[in-house]
């Protein structure tokens, strides 16, 4: 009857401390590999000393007090009565992954859990049936992998997990020797794993589709996994909504549609899953049609969406009004219901007073052939306030100018969208569920245009 918390110790250490706090943790159970990267996040920890520290796979000499799970239980019964007395007891508890202040608590009931997995296992949300074999390779701590590892169960599917072999020779061995049928992971996971296939020449025979979530997939990952037969499923979801909120599949009504119109739906969001309740909000509080165009906050409420913030009355007086979430993602959605993120509310850049959208910037570059990963951040200007920065990760042995970029915006973009500066670096910042931490790019180039009197944007 405990509530499970699946905690991130890829934060800095005080916010690993501050969650174990916030959370009033009362044992912590952690891989002994993992030991070292722990011991610092339990030091920042004021109540630590109280905690029951347990080692999975051996002792951890990096964390004072630790037991050894075989030893702990040695002795004790191995029968187990579920505590649970009610479905709306807490079942999980998560945390954001904290891109700006202390990562907020979500708090999931049983209820909720369930019936999230339910919805995730309709045939145009996940799809799982029982002769599928299951990889996500998502962190638990990122909103329990996604609901996968209560889905999987569900459906009777085979669930493999990645252990510690993240990188993407691994992951392709194990997707092979596994058999998986479906995976989920974000965008420079698939990059990765494609970039690996085409190096070594190797195959991935039976893995017919992957969920693909947590920033915007280019277009030319997804063209080149359609070249294998392997289909990426572009969805989107939140912390706050346990994470599913849309899928994106091809609806009936496009089935005799353009290749290009058909692709343009993929790579959407996709449509609501059935019990998402949403609404597009205008900056006048005006709900705002659903005709492709018209771009306002999304808002949405649901069986297994949040109803505030744990132990965070301000945040949740902020986030939360009526039975109703404010994501905090600007959006259109189209006559036939797809989602499409024009930006995060605080990533669109304000130049001029015009908005520029940094997400269709990014998008537009990583279709270069020679960029592996954009990031678009606002910095200060002094005539426009606010102007775009693009920084740019290539891949490995191309090679690309600011010039060719510029150009190559320019044939698809608005002319005063060009970013002020294209910046090459060798890797873009990440929150450990692998988001773009686009707060360190603003504070790390804060100062590169403040000395141009004026733009050519």
């Amino acid at each position: 009857g405990a509530v499970l918390h699946t905690a991130n110790i890829r934060l800095f250490p005080e916010q690993v401390g501050y969650v174990l706090d916030h959370a009033e943790d009362r044992a912590v159970f952690f891989d002994s590999s993992l030991g070292a990267a722990l011991a610092p996040g339990l030091a920042a920890s004021p109540k630590s000393a109280q905690r029951i520290l347990v080692s999975m796979g051996g002792h951890a000499p990096a964390v004072e007090r630790a037991q050894d799970y075989e030893e702990l239980i040695a002795g004790e019964p191995d029968t187990f009565e579920p505590g649970v007395k009610d479905e709306w007891d807490a079942a999980i508890l998560c945390y954001t992954s904290a891109t700006t202040g202390d990562p907020k608590g979500v708090l999931y009931a049983h209820r909720s859990t369930v019936i999230h997995a339910y919805a995730c296992s309709a045939a145009d949300a996940l799809g799982l049936r029982e002769r599928d074999a299951v990889l996500p390779i998502v962190p638990m701590f990122h909103v329990n992998a996604w609901g996968i590892p209560f889905v999987a169960p569900m459906a009777g599917a085979k669930l493999v997990f990645p252990g510690a072999g993240m990188d993407p020779k691994s992951l392709i061995a194990l997707l092979d020797q596994e058999r998986v049928t479906c995976s989920a992971g974000v965008p420079t996971v698939w990059l990765g794993i494609r970039d690996e296939l085409r190096r070594s020449g190797a195959t991935l025979p039976y893995l017919q589709r992957f969920i693909v979530g947590g920033s915007a997939v280019p277009a030319a990952l997804m063209r080149d996994f359609d070249a294998m037969n392997i289909t990426a499923v572009h969805a989107w979801g939140m912390t706050e909504s346990s994470p599913i909120g849309t899928v994106s599949h091809v609806k009936a009504a496009l089935a005799e549609a353009s290749p290009e119109r058909i692709e343009h739906a993929r790579l959407t969001q996709g449509t609501f899953v059935p019990g998402v309740q949403w609404k597009l909000v205008g900056p006048d509080g005006e709900e705002l049609p659903r005709d492709g165009q018209s771009a306002g906050e999304l808002w949405i409420r649901g069986p297994w969406v949040a109803a505030g913030y744990y132990k965070d009355e301000k945040a949740t007086a902020n986030a939360f009004k009526d039975g109703w979430f404010g994501t905090g993602d600007i959006c259109t959605v189209d006559e036939l219901g797809y989602l499409q993120i024009v930006d995060r509310a605080k990533d669109l850049v304000k130049s001029g007073g015009e908005w520029i959208s940094s997400v269709d910037l990014e998008n537009a570059l990583m279709g270069h052939p020679a960029v592996k990963e954009a990031a678009v951040v606002g910095v200060a200007h002094e005539k426009w306030v606010e102007r775009p920065i693009a920084c740019i990760v290539l891949r490995e042995g191309a090679a690309a100018t600011e010039e060719e970029l510029r150009t190559w915006l320019g044939e698809r973009v608005a002319k005063w969208w060009i970013p002020d500066r294209i910046l090459f670096i060798e890797a873009i910042p990440r929150t450990g569920v692998g988001k773009f931490r686009k707060r360190d790019l603003r504070e790390r180039f804060a100062n590169v245009l403040v000395s141009s009197a004026a733009s050519g944007g």
